[in-house]
């Protein structure tokens, strides 16, 4: 039905490269979109979420090949599975309790078929399938507009530190009068992507351990090169936008996508597990797809307690702050994780220099009683970070607004270390700049809808002040504040 993807750049013209980043004004740029990634899947599961619809053949060709993931209803036996089902009985991996066993496929059966097969067998639930993905500026994809800059270019290459300090968005968050108050010492913001350039000048006595979950190593560092691998320095931008808006933070690189940028769920499974694991208090997950998937979800709730992965049992998980990107469509269409209203998690969509919503933003829509699944917005055009080989560049996108919001929370966990990941969600959300105003559907579907959000405030998110104000260039659109919540 769908694959796992994460951002390509348009291919149309190459890479501008410059000495001087003041020319990145954003009136330089028409921006359309962009949004890195990827993960999740089509569940095939008994529960009443969403379910893939088997209809013969192999209707899932992007499918790892010769494997499936399902939940193990407990005191039942996973060799009578296994033999059932034509599996290996033994398990290419666990976690959880009751268990999620990933399994392979040993009878030349594909994913999809096993799936099939596995649907009202009462022992099993929760059944997936170990998707791959790939570039979300893929073609024909309905769910993203397919570019970065409006221009041809995926990004602009060039420019100095100098440039990166001088980030616009710094003064729209009002961050050098928080970090008065925080710079986020103590903490630890894991960066799952493609990794970093672990030699950047941004990364100087930064960095904790991480791993490389491609080529499963400790050496997370991000392979390929500029022109040939058009995601080649994700990782690096966004974990420099962390880097800049919590100095004092410690970054731990996780490396889940290759240099095609190109991976798969159960992989990702992992990074969250290790992170946990190994100490970090928040993390940051430029990554997305408009299925739903429980495996992922439940991680992320931590809604098994004890859980373990290989017999690891993971005490660290509940007391993590998952920060994602909402997704680069322009409308409202939930894209996940982002598009689960979770307690320890917080969706973000992407806003301009003047307060407005990024024309590729995805952002909720309110009708009746459904609450928006995007709470807050950041600055996501044209933000200035760090990529490989010691170079800085502009990239636009909500996953360059996921990190500003990740540097928040880490802002606050270091001011107030007592605060649940509950706690600080809610603090980026009610200490906003709220907004009320109405955008179309889609470029192509004039229909509007009403948006309320808030655009991120450092200094009022670290002094918990909820009526924000009100920053001049949104006067206009006579924000509400008694937002919905």
């Amino acid at each position: 039905m769908s694959f796992f993807v994460v951002p390509e750049h348009c291919t149309a013209g190459e890479p501008v490269f410059e000495e001087d980043m003041n020319y990145l004004s954003i009136k330089s740029f028409v921006v359309l979109a962009f949004f890195i990634a990827a993960l999740l899947f089509t569940p095939a599961n008994l529960s009443a979420r969403s379910q893939p619809v088997i209809t013969g053949g192999d209707p899932c060709p992007d499918c790892v090949p010769n494997e499936v993931l399902f939940e193990l209803a407990p005191g039942n036996d996973i060799a009578a599975i296994a033999t059932q089902y034509g599996l290996d009985p033994s398990p290419l991996g666990l976690v959880g309790t009751p268990a999620t066993y990933r399994m392979l496929i040993t009878n030349g059966n594909t994913p999809s078929q096993v799936i099939a097969a596995m649907q009202g067998d009462a022992r099993i639930s929760k059944i997936e399938v170990n998707r791959k993905f790939s570039t979300v500026e893929r073609s024909g994809l309905p769910w993203t507009q397919g570019h970065s800059w409006a221009i041809g270019h995926s990004w602009a290459i060039g420019g100095s530190s100098k440039a990166y300090k001088r980030n616009w968005f710094q003064r729209k968050i009002r961050l050098k009068e928080a970090h008065q108050i925080s710079k986020g010492a103590g903490v630890t913001v894991a960066v799952i992507d493609t990794g970093i350039d672990l030699d950047h000048p941004a990364f100087e006595g930064r960095l904790v351990p991480g791993f490389d979950f491609v080529d499963n190593d400790n050496d997370p560092s991000e392979v390929g090169q500029f022109y040939t691998n058009p995601v080649y320095g994700h990782g690096t931008h966004v974990a420099g936008i962390v880097a800049l808006t919590a100095p004092d933070a410690k970054i731990m690189p996780i490396r889940v996508l290759d240099e095609s940028g190109e991976g798969e769920l159960w992989r990702i499974a992992q990074a969250v597990i290790f992170a946990a694991e190994n100490g970090a208090d928040i993390i940051n997950l430029s990554i997305g797809y408009p299925d739903n998937a429980d495996f992922l979800e439940d991680i992320i709730e931590a809604c098994d307690d004890g859980m373990t992965l290989d017999g690891k049992t993971i005490s660290q998980l509940s007391d993590i702050t998952v920060v994602s990107g909402a997704g680069n469509g322009g409308n409202s269409d939930r894209i996940y994780p982002a598009g689960n209203r979770m307690s320890p998690q917080l969706g973000v969509g992407a806003s301009t220099k003047t307060d407005q919503l990024a024309t590729f933003s995805t952002m909720s829509s309110e009708t009746g009683e459904d609450p928006r699944f995007i709470r807050s917005v950041a600055p996501g055009v044209g933000i200035i970070s760090a990529i490989p080989n010691g170079r800085y560049a502009a990239w636009n996108g909500t996953s360059m607004a996921s990190p500003i919001a990740a540097g928040i929370a880490a802002l606050i966990k270091s001011n107030e270390p007592s605060l649940n990941p509950e706690q600080i969600v809610n603090r980026i959300d009610d200490t906003g700049i709220p907004w009320e105003f109405v955008r179309p559907v889609s470029p192509s579907n004039p229909a509007a809808y009403p948006v309320r959000t808030s655009r991120l405030d450092a200094v009022c998110a670290l002094n918990a002040i909820i009526d924000c104000g009100v920053p001049e260039d949104a006067a206009a659109r006579k924000p509400n504040r008694t937002i919905k919540k």
